[in-house]
């Protein structure tokens, strides 16, 4: 187990102890990992009914005022003001080069108002890029001190109803403030119908033993929020996709809609011009190993000829999908489905081959 001294604390830690997890270090915070029930029976929890993840490692923030949308257009990839009330919209910060800064989740709660989710590890980074760019507009940019809880499987309509939020006129990427200093949307991180729900400290271990009594609701860690992510083809910041990687190559187009990359407002709008005329050298794709052995983050490809394919991002056995299943870069000729390309493990060549996303279906409530 990491040395936890250093890091940072949940605000929940309390319950997450006396439900049994192990904790280890992730982004500065020690995160519970694991409890005892394990990360296969958490996964297929989730799947099956309702898995409760602590994300208070997240930060939110506001951005308000007159010139809210356009300092939020300028910093993503987005048409803020194009946003109807109440929806979210998937997007990211951008440097000049087009490398992705982080990626994130920004709803619409006012006519002046947005709430923006950003990730743990990149928080204090995103406030001091946010507030540089919203300098130059009429806004205000407040980090949020708040709880942050996702509840994620195909019970959790009806949990948090019987838990007295009743969220049921929400739909997929759409959010709301149902109580004061309270955030919520319809969305999450795992594939599954879900809810995340942000409040006060001072309330969260109420809300939470309400969401506990119900018995279909489990403590879920990271170990098994990861593998679920990855059934789902959705990208972890910091290794599917950095500063070091843009939205082309990544797959994540069809989050930067054709008329706010012809408007070009927003940093890195050049670059990632460039990027897309001249198409990208590399592609994000899933990887589905032969065999039972998972395949790794970090691990090189070759091609049958032996010569450099690519590399793996994300990678572990999926407990939904049966089997070792990851994700990775290939050389842009290589991206297509069935393609068989080598994971070079201790000498030894695995073969895979190039795999559609998500590897398990998604079942957002989208209407």
């Amino acid at each position: 187990m990491a040395d936890t001294g250093d890091l940072k604390h949940l605000p929940l830690e309390d319950l997450h102890r006396a439900a049994g997890a192990r904790f280890g270090a992730f982004a500065g915070w020690s995160m519970p990992i694991t409890y005892p029930a394990g990360v296969m029976k958490e996964h297929l929890h989730t799947r099956e009914h309702a898995g409760l993840f602590d994300i208070s490692h997240m930060k939110l923030f506001v951005v308000e005022g007159p010139g809210a949308a356009d300092a939020l257009s300028r910093a993503c990839p987005l048409d803020a003001a194009g946003l109807e009330p109440s929806q979210s919209k998937y997007t990211f910060f951008l440097d000049e080069a087009a490398g992705i800064l982080d990626d994130l989740i920004v709803t619409r709660t006012g006519p002046k108002r947005f709430v923006v989710v950003a990730n743990a590890g990149n928080a204090e980074a995103d406030e001091r890029h946010l507030k540089a760019v919203a300098a130059g507009f009429d806004c205000t940019v407040e980090p949020l001190d708040r709880v942050f809880l996702a509840l994620q499987g195909p019970d959790t309509e009806d949990v948090l109803r019987k838990a007295g939020l009743d969220l049921s006129a929400l739909t997929f990427m759409h959010g709301a403030e149902p109580r004061e200093n309270w955030f919520a949307s319809r969305s999450g991180y795992t594939g599954e119908d879900g809810f995340e729900v942000a409040l006060p400290p001072a309330e969260a271990h109420a809300f939470a033993g309400k969401l506990l009594a119900d018995e279909r609701v489990m403590w879920v860690g990271l170990a098994a929020r990861d593998s679920l992510r990855l059934e789902a083809g959705l990208c972890l910041h910091g290794q599917d996709i950095t500063d070091k990687t843009d939205p082309a190559s990544a797959g994540l187009m069809w989050a930067v809609p054709k008329p706010v990359r012809e408007a070009a407002r927003f940093v890195g709008a050049g670059a990632l011009a460039a990027i897309v005329a001249r198409g990208a050298a590399e592609k994000r794709v899933g990887l589905k190993p032969e065999g039972r052995q998972p395949v790794r983050a970090g691990i090189d490809l070759v091609d049958g000829a032996g010569q450099p394919a690519g590399r793996v991002t994300s990678g572990g056995f999926g407990p939904s999908a049966g089997a070792p299943v990851a994700m990775g870069y290939v050389r842009a000729d290589l991206a297509a489905q069935g393609t068989e390309l080598f994971a070079e493990i201790r000498g030894n060549r695995i073969p895979l081959r190039v795999h559609a996303l998500p590897f398990t279906p998604h079942r957002y409530r989208k209407g």
